[in-house]
C-alpha cells in the first residue's frame, strides 16, 4: 500500500525511529530516540552488572498492558494480577514492565518528560509516561485527559464508566490511546531503576495484553510497527480474564480505531448467535483473541468452561476452538494477603496461632460472639458474583441453623446493595451489610470469618478463596472456573456445584445448594 493508505489507515510506527519507515507514512511523533540497537542487546544480557544477573541470559522483557493496576486502580481481579504477577515475574529473572492509566495524580509516579504523539482520528494526541521502580518492576502510567480529568480521583468507581454498569461513549477512544502507548513505551522510555537492567527494552518483547481493553494491540503491532520491519520478534499473548465483558461497539465505529481495513474481519461479529440478532458489531475482544500469538485465560478449568458452548463462551466459544486456549491459575500477591504481617488486623497471626485468632473476632474489629459462627460473603455486587443468590439463600441458612452470623462486603449495582440492606434490615443482630469499598474490613473479615461464601454464576479464576486459604478460612464455593482447579472439597473448602449463568432469574435450585452447603461447612 502507498502512503496515503498508511495515512487513512491511521497509527503505523514512530516518526524517525528507524530509516527504512519512511516520515510520511507514519502517524506517531515522540521526543524521545530509541537507543540502538547493540545498546538493547547489552541492557537485555545484563551488561551494566554481568557478575550481578541471575538468570538475564534466559529472561524475556515482558510488558503487562491492562486497564487496572492494583494498588493505583482497582475495581476486580484483573488490578490484583497486575499488581501481583509481574514483581513474581521479575524475580524469575525477566525484565517487567507494566502499562496502564493514569487515572490519578500517584504521588510515587514520576514524570519522565517523554512525550508520545498518537494518531487519533484526524488529529494527534499528546500522552505523557510517568514512572515508578516498585518489587522490581517498572511502572508506567499513560497520562492523558481522557483518563486523568475523567476520574479525578475516585478511581475505584469511574475507571470504565460514571456509575458501575454504565460506560463512558469514548472508552474506544480511551483505550486504544491505551495500546498505541504501550507499544511506545518499551522503544523510547530509558529506564536505569533496575540494577540488572538499562535503558529502552528494545524491540524483543512479549506484550501480554490483558481483558477487551488490550484488544487491538495485536492489530496496532501489525500495521504501525511490524509492517515496517519494527519490533520484528516482538510476540502478543492475549490473557483473558473475564469474557463476558467484551468490547462489543457499533459496527460503523471501525474507523475511529484508525487500523487498516485487513483488521475488519478480526473484528467483525454478530451480536446474538442463536438468540435474535441485534445487529453487526465490532468486538474487541475477538479481535485480541484471532491476532495475538497465543491466547490464555486464569484457570485451566474456565478454559474448559469458555470452549464448552456458547453460554459459557458468551458466542465466542467457537473462535477459542479455532485458536486454541491455555489455562493458568491465577496466584495471590503474598506480600499484600499476609496474616502474620497484615497491617490492617489487630492480631497476627500464622499457621501455628490460627485456630487462637479465629477467636479473637471481637478484637479484630467484628460485631461477633466468638461461640457463634460467622459467614462472609465479599464480592463486587454484580450478576457475575451472585449477591442475589447469596442474599437469597440468608432466609433459609437461618432456618437450619439457628445460631449463624453473616457479614456482607461489597460495591456495586445500587439494586444489589439494596438486596443486602435489605437482609440486614430483615435479620437484625444477625446480618450486617457493608454497601462500600473498605479494604481495611476486607482483612478483617477475612481474619474473623469461619467460612467465606462465594456464590458466583462464573469465575474465571478468583482470588478470595486464595485469600481465605492464606488467612485460614475456608471457602464454600460453587464449582465453575478457577475455584475448581484451587478448592478441594473437605480439604480447603466446600463445593456447592454449578449454578445456572442465567443472570435474569435467581434459580430456586441454587438458593438450595448455597444454603445447604453453608449449612455443611459450618457443621
Amino acid at each position: 500500500p502507498d502512503a496515503s493508505t498508511f495515512r487513512r489507515g491511521a497509527a503505523q510506527g514512530l516518526r524517525g525511529a528507524r530509516a527504512s519507515a519512511a516520515a510520511d507514512t507514519l502517524s506517531m511523533r515522540t521526543s524521545a530516540r530509541a537507543a540502538p540497537r547493540h545498546q538493547h542487546q547489552q541492557a537485555r544480557r545484563g551488561a551494566r552488572f554481568p557478575s550481578l544477573v541471575v538468570c538475564a541470559s534466559a529472561g524475556m522483557n515482558v510488558v503487562f498492558v491492562g486497564a487496572e493496576m492494583a494498588p493505583w486502580s482497582k475495581t476486580g481481579g484483573l488490578g490484583d494480577v497486575l499488581g501481583g504477577l509481574p514483581p513474581a515475574m521479575a524475580a524469575n529473572g525477566h525484565r517487567v514492565m507494566v502499562v496502564s492509566p493514569r487515572y490519578d495524580q500517584y504521588k510515587d509516579a514520576w514524570d519522565t518528560s517523554v512525550v508520545s504523539e498518537i494518531k487519533m482520528g484526524d488529529g494527534y494526541e499528546t500522552v505523557r509516561f510517568f514512572h515508578c521502580y516498585k518489587r522490581g518492576v517498572d511502572r508506567v502510567f499513560v497520562d492523558h485527559p481522557l483518563f486523568l480529568e475523567r476520574v479525578w480521583g475516585k478511581t475505584e468507581e469511574k475507571i470504565y464508566g460514571p456509575v458501575a454498569g454504565t460506560d463512558y461513549r469514548d472508552n474506544q477512544l480511551r483505550f486504544s490511546l491505551l495500546c498505541q502507548a504501550a507499544l511506545e513505551a518499551p522503544r523510547i522510555l530509558s529506564l536505569n531503576n533496575n540494577p540488572y537492567f538499562s535503558g529502552p527494552y528494545g524491540e524483543d518483547v512479549v506484550f501480554v495484553c490483558n481483558d477487551w481493553h488490550t484488544g487491538p494491540l495485536s492489530c496496532y503491532l501489525k500495521s504501525n510497527y511490524q509492517s515496517h520491519g519494527i519490533y520484528r520478534d516482538a510476540k502478543t499473548a492475549f490473557c483473558i480474564h473475564n469474557i463476558s465483558y467484551q468490547g462489543r461497539f457499533a459496527f460503523s465505529d471501525y474507523p475511529e480505531l484508525n487500523l487498516p481495513e485487513r483488521f475488519k474481519s478480526s473484528f467483525d461479529f454478530i451480536d446474538g448467535y442463536e438468540k435474535p440478532v441485534e445487529g453487526r458489531k465490532i468486538n474487541w475482544m475477538k479481535a485480541g483473541i484471532l491476532e495475538a500469538d497465543r491466547v490464555l485465560t486464569v484457570s485451566p478449568y474456565y478454559a474448559e468452561e469458555l470452549i464448552s458452548g456458547i453460554a459459557r463462551g458468551c458466542e465466542l466459544d467457537n473462535i477459542m476452538r479455532l485458536t486454541g486456549i491455555t489455562g493458568i491459575v491465577n496466584g495471590m500477591d503474598v506480600s499484600e494477603w499476609d496474616p502474620s504481617r497484615d497491617k490492617y488486623i489487630a492480631v497476627k497471626y500464622d499457621v501455628s496461632t490460627a485456630v487462637e485468632a479465629k477467636a479473637l473476632q471481637a478484637e479484630v474489629g467484628l460485631p461477633v460472639d466468638r461461640n457463634i459462627p460467622l459467614v462472609a460473603f465479599i464480592g463486587r455486587l454484580e450478576e457475575q458474583k451472585g449477591p442475589d443468590v447469596m442474599a437469597a439463600a440468608i432466609p433459609q441458612l437461618m432456618e437450619m441453623v439457628e445460631d449463624v452470623q453473616i457479614v456482607l462486603l461489597g460495591t456495586g449495582k445500587k439494586k444489589f446493595e439494596r438486596m443486602l440492606m435489605s437482609a440486614e434490615e430483615k435479620f437484625p443482630g444477625k446480618v450486617r451489610a457493608v454497601v462500600k469499598f473498605n479494604a481495611a474490613l476486607a482483612h478483617h473479615i477475612m481474619a474473623g470469618a469461619d467460612v467465606l461464601a462465594v456464590t458466583s454464576r462464573f469465575e474465571p479464576c478468583g482470588l478470595i478463596q486464595l485469600q481465605g486459604m492464606r488467612y485460614g478460612t475456608p471457602c464454600a464455593c460453587a464449582s465453575t472456573g478457577g475455584l475448581v482447579d484451587t478448592i478441594i472439597e473437605g480439604k480447603t473448602g466446600f463445593h456447592m456445584g454449578r449454578l445456572s449463568v442465567d443472570c435474569n432469574v435467581v434459580e430456586p435450585a441454587d438458593v438450595k445448594k448455597v444454603a445447604t452447603t453453608l449449612q455443611r461447612a459450618i457443621k
